[in-house]
């Protein structure tokens, strides 16, 4: 269309001072860019009338992974000679193989597919439309449109495997699992001794304790093992995660809640997620590989947003977090977050804090210098203390240097049951 305004120009100009002039040379001259633009006339395409699909090799990936995109073309319309074609991507896509950008001939009632390879980071992305420009061959006269060719593409956060989780809340559901229920009946672990009942084996007669009751038995009586609500609650507020201006931890702490979330329903569990930023972002508990699903894509959407202290969480709902169960919280921690963690705790629920720690990840973005190991340390002090009220309030922190695997680093930490858990078990 530039050109074509070009050229328009120059015939007007040389038409224009041949006429003013009455010089005959002037007019000749314009005669050839008169034919041009009246060839280009003659020859410009119709408004094209075209179908796009959009395929993916598939809608969910790992981060850095390669997908392949395919875009068919169906021309319903007249023959185009030249279709420029730009696929709109985001930002945070790169592409790996081929171009987003494609020039073509297209004939009437014909298909064409164009394709590439791209990757990106975790997130969720979505496809809307597709640049189409159809242009004469001297490029002169094109129509744009834009044509509906929708898609979604989920990159998962990377999941960490966890052998398992140690988790003793007050209240468990009815159906078999691997958490202690603190309830006598079948199970591995010895939870006291009781009278004989028809029915029990005769195995689990308990005979030093039978030999000093002259008419009565008494069997011995396990703990049962069952599987428990646990809500997972994402700290997305860029006060606790965005350090150094643009470096954030909070891909460390989504990384995290994946792998606890993967553990816990591949255990059984009734799993449920928030995530606490600008907004709340609910994922209500579930079982099984769609809850996994459901999670995945929650956290693929997840990024922070500015919110000041969990307030929310004062006013959980019992839909998502029932009484008595428990919560894991995944957070680099502030200094006003420790009041809300323990009003959790006072309300009856099992708190578990999973805390990326932000003052080693902070330090390696940071010249080494004396202020900054000054700094260092009293934010330390400042943290330990924090870590210490939270634990007399019985709740289990357990924190994780970044710079290693989170399965490596704090899986046996969690595969570990909590003291204050197997104090109360002892003592009911």
């Amino acid at each position: 269309m530039q050109r074509f305004i070009f050229l328009s120009t120059i015939v007007y100009l040389l038409l224009l001072a041949g006429l003013v002039t009455l010089r005959g040379e002037l007019i000749a001259l314009a005669i050839p860019f008169l034919l041009y633009l009246l060839y280009g006339f003659y020859n410009a395409p119709e408004i094209p009338l075209l179908k796009i699909e959009r395929r993916l090799s598939s809608e969910k990936a790992a981060p850095g992974s390669d997908i392949l995109i395919r875009i068919i073309i169906e021309n319903n319309g007249s023959d185009i000679e030249e279709l420029y074609l730009e696929d709109q991507l985001s930002p945070n896509l790169s592409i790996r193989i081929g171009s987003s950008r494609h020039l073509i001939r297209l004939p009437r009632n014909s298909t064409q597919t164009v394709s590439y390879t791209l990757a990106g980071p975790r997130g969720a992305y979505t496809f809307e439309s597709v640049s189409i420009e159809a242009r004469d061959m001297l490029g002169l006269i094109g129509h744009k449109v834009s044509v509906l060719a929708q898609g979604q593409l989920f990159v998962f956060p990377d999941v960490r495997r966890l052998k398992s989780i140690s988790i003793r809340p007050r209240k468990t559901r009815v159906y078999a699992g691997q958490i202690p229920a603190r309830a006598g009946g079948t199970g591995t672990e010895f939870f006291g001794v009781r009278e004989y009942q028809p029915g029990d084996s005769p195995r689990s007669v308990n005979w030093h304790v039978t030999a000093r009751h002259a008419e009565a038995l008494f069997a011995n009586e396990f703990q049962q093992e069952r599987v428990a609500d646990v809500g997972i609650v994402l700290d997305a507020r860029e006060r606790a995660n965005l350090f150094h201006e643009t470096h954030s931890i909070f891909e460390h702490s989504v990384t995290a809640a994946a792998a606890i979330a993967d553990a816990f329903i591949s255990q059984g569990n009734r799993v449920g997620l928030l995530i606490y930023g600008s907004y709340l972002s609910w994922t209500l508990p579930g079982y099984g590989k769609i809850q996994r699903e459901k999670i995945l894509r929650s956290l693929a959407r997840a990024v922070p947003g500015v919110s000041s202290v969990f307030e929310g969480l004062e006013h959980l709902s019992s839909r998502m977090f029932p009484p008595e169960s428990q919560i894991v919280l995944v957070s680099s921690l502030v200094h006003d977050d420790l009041n809300i963690v323990v009003q959790l705790r006072a309300r009856g629920y099992q708190v578990l804090v999973v805390s990326p720690d932000p003052i080693k990840f902070e330090s390696s973005l940071l010249p080494p210098s004396k202020d900054v190991e000054l700094a260092s340390r009293i934010i330390r002090m400042e943290r330990d203390l924090l870590i210490k009220r939270l634990k007399r309030a019985g709740v289990q922190v357990i924190e994780w240097d970044v710079s290693k695997p989170f399965d490596q680093a704090v899986g046996p930490a969690l595969m570990r049951p909590h003291s204050q858990s197997i104090a109360y078990r002892r003592m009911s």
